[in-house]
């Protein structure tokens, strides 16, 4: 009970600084798991590290029976603690609002992390870059600032502060509307501006992929941004971890036919194994 206390007590003192949805998620949270067994806390882990899983997988990685990883789910999904998809499970999530960017920063950081490192080193000194919004995308460009003589397109202010880390780096900035949550920038202005310029590399974050194959965000006018960077540049390079497979959004980005690499956190399942096989995706495991 004292420690119980005192965690409140922490809580009270910060509710000042917390913002407001973050403190009223605690007990909302705390109150749908508090009753799991051992098994479900790990089922729960399991799902919140990869993003999304087929019930067979899942049942292997927990090491219990198909019919008790249903059961199991089936309580989690009907708590609002996960998500179910046809053969699958999933986080939970909203298909017209994303995330605040805060919490997509630290949300999987250590896969984006991973991510980036793989990307950075595998661009060439001298390329011209095309870079979209997104907490990963952001990480890529913190990796970049190891490279020489890149010059970077971006409508991302985030982005463009961190590559003038490196004198050697050239940005140059998309105009259009800023999006204050994240410092993005915007609509069809912003598009318009990115279809004067032709790259080496297309680096594009996403919100979700979808099991028809379509790459999906939350913004329309992110869309009007990221569909002219895949456009203009010579490969596409998608950056994307785990969690955002099955990961529902309103808005139709691209098709997997039309990137040229993904780089993610852990194996895609089916049917995105299946998916990117046929779209001939080079998929690259940053684990």
């Amino acid at each position: 009970m004292f420690v119980i206390f005192l965690l409140f007590s922490f809580l009270l003192a910060l509710h000042e600084y917390l913002p407001r949805d973050l403190f009223v998620l605690v007990p909302i949270t705390v109150a749908r798991v508090k009753d799991l067994n051992p098994r479900q806390v790990k089922l729960l882990e399991v799902v919140r590290g990869r993003g999304a899983m087929q019930v067979e997988s899942l049942a292997h990685e927990v090491g219990v029976t198909l019919q008790t990883i249903r059961r199991d789910v089936q309580r989690l999904a009907d708590s609002g603690v996960l998500a179910r998809f046809h053969g699958g499970v999933r986080l939970p999530g909203s298909t017209t609002e994303n995330l605040a960017h805060a919490q997509r920063q630290a949300l999987h950081a250590h896969a984006k992390h991973r991510i980036a490192e793989a990307v950075a080193r595998d661009v060439p000194e001298g390329s011209s870059l095309l870079i979209n919004i997104g907490p990963t995308t952001e990480a890529v460009a913190q990796a970049l600032l190891k490279r020489s003589n890149l010059r970077v397109i971006t409508n991302n202010l985030n982005v463009a502060t961190v590559i003038c880390g490196n004198p050697t780096h050239e940005v140059v900035v998309a105009g259009g509307v800023v999006r204050g949550r994240d410092r993005g920038i915007v609509g069809g202005a912003a598009g318009g501006f990115i279809r004067q310029f032709r790259v080496d590399i297309g680096i594009i974050g996403i919100s979700g992929i979808e099991s028809d194959g379509s790459l999906r965000d939350y913004d329309l006018r992110e869309v009007q941004v990221a569909q002219p960077i895949i456009a203009q540049s010579r490969e596409v390079w998608l950056v994307a971890d785990a969690s955002k497979f099955n990961r529902p959004a309103m808005a139709e980005v691209a098709r997997l036919n039309q990137i040229d690499r993904l780089y993610t956190s852990a194996q895609p399942l089916a049917p995105f194994n299946r998916l990117l096989a046929d779209a001939d995706v080079d998929c690259r495991i940053c684990d």
